[in-house]
C-alpha cells in the first residue's frame, strides 16, 4: 500500500513539473509572438533613420545636358563628379547621325533645324521631375551660335520655379552667346545665370575653378 502511494506521488509530481514546463513554453512562445513596446519603439527609429539616410543621398543638384558627339557629356559628367549631382541626359526621338552634323551641308538637319527657331525636337528620354532640386546646370553644344533647339524643347516643358539655373556649353571656338537668355524666356521661370563655354576635354580644375567661382 505504502509501495503504491510513494508512486502515485511521483506520478503527480511529474504530471505538475511537466505542467508547469508546458505553461513556460507557451509564455515564451507568447512573448516572441507579441514583441515589447520597447521592441516596437527601436524598430520604428531604425526605420526613421534608414528613411533619413536615404534623403540624405538625394541630392539637391542635378546635371541635365544633351549631347550628340560626346563632349558635353564628358563636361556634364565632371560637373556631377565636383557637385555630387545627378545626372540626366537629354536624349532625342530622333538620333542624329554624323550625316545629321555635317555643319558645312547647308540643309543637313542640324543646321536646318537651327535656321528654325519655333521647331521643336521630342525628347525620349523619361519624364524628370524637378522637386528637391535648388540648382540645375544645363549644358549642351554650340550650334550655329546657339542652344539647339532641343533644349528649347527641354527649356519649355518643366517649370524652374524656385531654382537656380547654370547654362554650360562646349564648342570648338564659339561662345555660349545668348544660349542662356533664349531659354530663359522660353522657361518663364527660374533664377538664370550667366553661362560657360567649355572645351569638349576641359579639365576638372578648369571646371571646379568655375563652379567655385559660382559660390
Amino acid at each position: 500500500m505504502k509501495k503504491t502511494k510513494k508512486i502515485l506521488t511521483a506520478a503527480a509530481a511529474l504530471a505538475m513539473m511537466l505542467g508547469m514546463s508546458a505553461c513556460s513554453n507557451a509564455k515564451t512562445e507568447e512573448t516572441a509572438e507579441k514583441p515589447t513596446a520597447e521592441a516596437e519603439t527601436e524598430a520604428e527609429e531604425k526605420k526613421e533613420e534608414t528613411e533619413t539616410q536615404a534623403e540624405a543621398k538625394h541630392s539637391d543638384v542635378l546635371v541635365a545636358y544633351f549631347s550628340a558627339t560626346g563632349n558635353t557629356r564628358n563636361v556634364a559628367e565632371k560637373i556631377a563628379l565636383q557637385t555630387g549631382g545627378d545626372l540626366y541626359e537629354i536624349i532625342p526621338a530622333v538620333p542624329y547621325t554624323d550625316e545629321d552634323l555635317q555643319y558645312s551641308n547647308d540643309s543637313c538637319r542640324a543646321n536646318a533645324e537651327q535656321q528654325d527657331k519655333s521647331l521643336r525636337p521630342e525628347i525620349a528620354s523619361e519624364d524628370l521631375s524637378l522637386e528637391g532640386y535648388k540648382t540645375v546646370y544645363l549644358g549642351f553644344p554650340i550650334w550655329w551660335g546657339e542652344e539647339p533647339r532641343i533644349m528649347d524643347t527641354f527649356a519649355e516643358k518643366y517649370s524652374f520655379e524656385g531654382i537656380t539655373v547654370i547654362p554650360f556649353c562646349t564648342s570648338g571656338s564659339s561662345g555660349i552667346g545668348s544660349s542662356g537668355s533664349n531659354m530663359e524666356e522660353l522657361a518663364g521661370s527660374g533664377t538664370w545665370l550667366e553661362g560657360m563655354r567649355f572645351s569638349g576635354n576641359a579639365s576638372v580644375s578648369e571646371i571646379q575653378s568655375w563652379i567655385d567661382s559660382l559660390k
